[in-house]
């Protein structure tokens, strides 16, 4: 479904301004060979003021406003929405222990030596690993891409991030014989806390994943192209996926023909396994700026998502401040974490403009959303390429699109 373009200048937009943005996008990025393809909206309120679609999706074939595309990490607030679903009735506490719900992690220990070819050495938890710490990413887990610590390296030797490894099942029972890297709570580290918050979703409901999506949040917010699968009737609308190479600068990753998204995964990832269209993920940010509720749809209550945009990191501190590794960069200063999202706390921080209250995440393909409830604005942004951090593109189009509000 795809939204229809009002007048710019009605909702407050220079359109000249709003312009710049195309052309950056068309020189610097998919004329510089940075990016492959590029769609970017950009609303106020439920109406759209920008909608531009540039780019191949695959070699020789223009992208279109309903390409499907690898939203990755994009996924995580649609998991942490489902999970507070179950919060308001009653069926789960942000407070209870993973523990309660995953006896997996009953006896998970805080890392002190080991790893490689020498046993893990550990100590118990200061304080149980909580709800609150899988959405805030402050429960100890980590990412095996981050590379660092040899917790991450024993979650690449066991193919964690896999979808066509084990199931969630699988994977939390794996998760709960290795150590945590810190006490919860204590620093906050950007890791599979998604993806082990999906496994809980699973168990409160009694649905599997994909189910619990659709019946709750999909299906009720009309987001007819987004899942955990594309259909073979829609594999045609998904566009090549690349990553980043230092000689070439995009190297072919998963092909849109023959994509591996085509397949059903064993894992249903909730921190990284949804496609979706930029009209459907701005109908899923439309909820989120309208409190909680869209077209008739009440997904959550409006305190419950004031609850989630607040920022939850200990003593009120910024990513900067709390950041074992990646979102530990100066460009994250003004940023803490809710529950799902990172929210602007420090706007003069941040060094760009913007509104302490917004919210926003992205994916590692450079997807991209925020949603500001002090200006009425939304910006959703997709590409297919990898990491995430490739490239400034997000920051840069943020930076624009305020310098083209003007009403």
């Amino acid at each position: 479904m795809m939204p229809t373009v009002s007048d710019p200048h009605e909702l407050g937009f220079d359109g000249e301004r709003l312009a710049r943005i195309d052309e950056l996008l068309a020189t610097k990025y998919i004329g510089g060979g940075r990016i492959p393809h590029a769609a970017l909206l950009i609303g106020r309120g439920d109406e759209v003021a920008h909608l531009s679609v540039m780019g191949d999706a695959r070699a020789g074939e223009a992208l279109q406003a309903d390409a499907i595309f690898r939203i990755a990490s994009m996924t995580k607030p649609i998991t942490s929405i489902a999970f507070m679903q179950l919060v308001e009735r009653g069926k789960v506490a942000l407070s209870d222990p993973v523990a309660k719900f995953l006896p997996e992690f009953a006896d998970i220990g805080v890392f002190v030596s080991g790893g490689g070819n020498t046993p893990f050495k550990t100590r118990p938890p200061a304080s149980p690993m909580r709800m609150i710490d899988l959405l805030r990413h402050t429960s100890g887990l980590t990412y095996s891409f981050q590379e660092r610590s040899n917790i991450d390296a024993a979650y690449r030797k066991a193919g964690f991030e896999r979808f066509d490894g084990g199931t969630l099942d699988e994977m939390v029972a794996a998760l709960g014989q290795l150590p945590i890297e810190f006490d919860p709570g204590s620093a906050w580290n950007y890791s599979v806390a998604t993806d082990v918050l999906g496994a809980v979703v699973q168990r409160v409901s009694g649905q599997s994943l994909d189910a619990y999506f659709a019946e709750h949040i999909l299906g009720p917010l009309a987001m007819v192209d987004t899942g955990f699968q594309v259909p073979a009737d829609k594999l045609a609308r998904v566009p090549d996926c690349y990553v980043w190479d230092p000689v070439t600068r995009m190297k072919l990753y998963d092909p849109g023909e023959g994509t591996a998204w085509g397949k059903a995964p064993k894992l249903l990832s909730g921190g990284g396994g949804l496609t979706s269209t930029i009209g459907d993920y701005h109908r899923f940010a439309r909820m989120l700026l309208n409190g909680g509720e869209l077209d008739g749809a009440r997904i959550v209550a409006p305190h419950t998502l004031k609850l989630m945009t607040a920022n939850h990191l200990p003593g009120g501190r910024d990513l900067t401040q709390m950041s074992k590794s990646l979102f530990s960069e100066a460009e994250n200063a003004g940023a803490g974490f809710g529950l799902g999202f990172a929210t602007v706390i420090d706007p003069a921080a941040t060094m760009l403009p913007g509104n302490a209250g917004e919210f926003y995440w992205g994916g590692m393909f450079s997807t991209g959303f925020f949603v500001d409830p002090v200006d009425d604005v939304i910006m959703v942004f997709m590409t297919q390429l990898m990491p995430s951090n490739a490239y400034p593109v997000r920051r840069e189009l943020k930076t624009m699109l305020y310098s083209a509000l003007i009403g």
